[in-house]
């Protein structure tokens, strides 16, 4: 069995905790795993790291091959695949499947969203090799027991019975709450976006139903001239719905989306007062005076008096507070804040880097301080600032610095100035991670003020 994880999503509705550059699916939302990272940890349940497959944006190439490389696991660079716009499912899907059957030929593929929260015990495990024996000839949708009615959900009328699940009679919208409780009740399945298909087969029945997107990426000349082509169509709408060859497998497991915060609220552990708490960094602290079922994610201190049923979420650079039940709305002030071309839809004041990472701890007019994360081996490319000097103390690991054409080495507590116009590079030649505090002064301090003359990481 092959695997295809789909990593693309920005989740919009989990804004300030995820962002445009770190989407839900690279946060460590529970412990210091995260939800990619349990993604690949399933998918190796049935495949070899060479037969795992990634289909992500650009934006997150680093991002993947970091989260990959803390786990330990290598795989090919060409199985990452990195599309040059987001198309929704169908175009995602199908090239993975294209690319799988062009380098193993007929084979089954578990596609698996990488931003689920699954528990993969023996139950899970079954399923899925009843779903890729029935694969030979449907295509397998996985069909989660409800436990509730829930408003979220799309949902699977299960039809005729089979070895191992059922036809599917027929896929339903997101209901409102009383078409949710009959659904419950008359035995339908939740919709967990996740599938088993047959290349062949699949590649087959989308030059059948989906001709345009059969078309796109089999006729165009690059992966670019497809995506211009090929319209935004989720596997649902463009397949699954439309074919005679749609089943459904009970999959009998804790599973749940984390498609707003109302989910994550279910998911996390109470205390006694049913408060949901996820507290980070080292003065970060919670204090609940009469105060009950809240979801509260902060990285300072956060006291509440008196406050029930919210959801308050603290990031550093943003605030958000919501009544549960109403989390569904954070997707409008997502869209607000885009439509103001507010960065802070994009990037936290942590953002990630392929050489490592950056923090803002202040800024003001005229000046930004930053906390550099600079991991072993790696180094930022020789660039050049034209409205900015920049002060360089090291905190921890040695630092080597290229200033024009002579380099010096740094270390903790030492400190250069570098003036602006001048090229330069910062480097980490050790075996530790390296920690500088940056001090940036001028007249414009963002981050495209960067002209670069070299960069091991082809960016331009």
């Amino acid at each position: 069995m092959k695997t295809l994880i789909l990593a693309g999503g920005k989740g919009t509705r989990l804004w300030p905790l995820s962002r445009e550059l770190m989407p839900k699916q690279f946060i460590k939302i529970f412990d210091n795993v995260s939800l990619f990272q349990k993604t690949v940890e399933r998918a190796l349940l049935f495949s070899k790291p060479k037969e795992i497959f990634v289909v992500t944006n650009r934006e997150y190439r680093f991002r993947v091959s970091d989260e990959l490389m803390e786990m330990g696991i290598e795989i090919p660079e060409e199985n990452i695949l990195l599309e040059p716009v987001g198309k929704n499912t169908l175009p995602a899907i199908y090239w993975g499947l294209k690319t799988i059957h062009e380098n193993f030929g007929k084979s089954k593929v578990a596609v698996l969203p990488s931003d689920h929260l699954i528990e993969a015990n023996d139950r899970y495990i079954k399923a899925f090799r009843t779903a890729e024996r029935l694969a030979e000839k449907y295509f397998i949708t996985f069909g989660i027991k409800p436990t509730k009615a829930h408003t979220g959900y799309g949902y699977i009328k299960p039809g005729e019975k089979l070895e191992g699940g059922y036809k599917v009679a027929q896929f339903k919208e997101k209901p409102d709450l009383k078409t949710a409780k009959k659904y419950v009740e008359e035995g339908y399945y939740w919709n967990s976006g996740m599938f088993m298909f047959d290349t062949e087969l699949f590649i087959q029945e989308t030059k059948k139903l989906a001709p345009d997107v059969y078309e796109a990426f089999e006729e165009s000349k690059s992966i670019e001239e497809a995506y211009e082509l090929v319209p935004d169509i989720s596997v649902d709408y463009g397949i699954m719905e439309k074919t005679n060859r749609a089943a459904v497998v009970p999959l009998n497991v804790y599973w749940n989306d984390l498609g707003s915060f109302d989910a994550i609220y279910d998911a996390f552990e109470k205390d006694g007062t049913g408060n949901a708490i996820k507290i980070k960094g080292l003065k970060a602290d919670y204090i609940g005076i009469d105060s009950q079922n809240n979801l509260v994610m902060t990285e300072r201190l956060t006291a509440t008096v008196g406050v029930r049923d919210m959801i308050i979420i603290d990031t550093g650079d943003a605030l958000l507070v919501a009544s549960r039940g109403e989390s569904q709305k954070v997707k409008e002030v997502y869209k607000r804040l885009k439509e103001k071309g507010d960065e802070r839809v994009i990037v936290h004041r942590t953002a990630y880097r392929p050489w490592g990472s950056y923090t803002i701890l202040e800024e003001g007019d005229r000046y930004k301080i930053k906390r550099l994360t600079v991991l072993p081996g790696k180094k930022l490319s020789l660039q050049m600032h034209y409205h900015r000097s920049e002060h360089w103390v090291v905190v921890r690991g040695t630092a080597k610095v290229t200033l024009e054409d002579r380099e010096i080495l740094l270390r903790p507590g030492e400190s250069t100035f570098i003036p602006a116009g001048v090229k330069h590079r910062l480097e980490n030649p050790g075996k530790v991670v390296l920690e500088v505090i940056e001090t940036q002064i001028g007249e414009y301090l963002g981050e495209d003020d960067i002209v670069r003359f070299d960069d091991e990481f082809g960016r331009v």
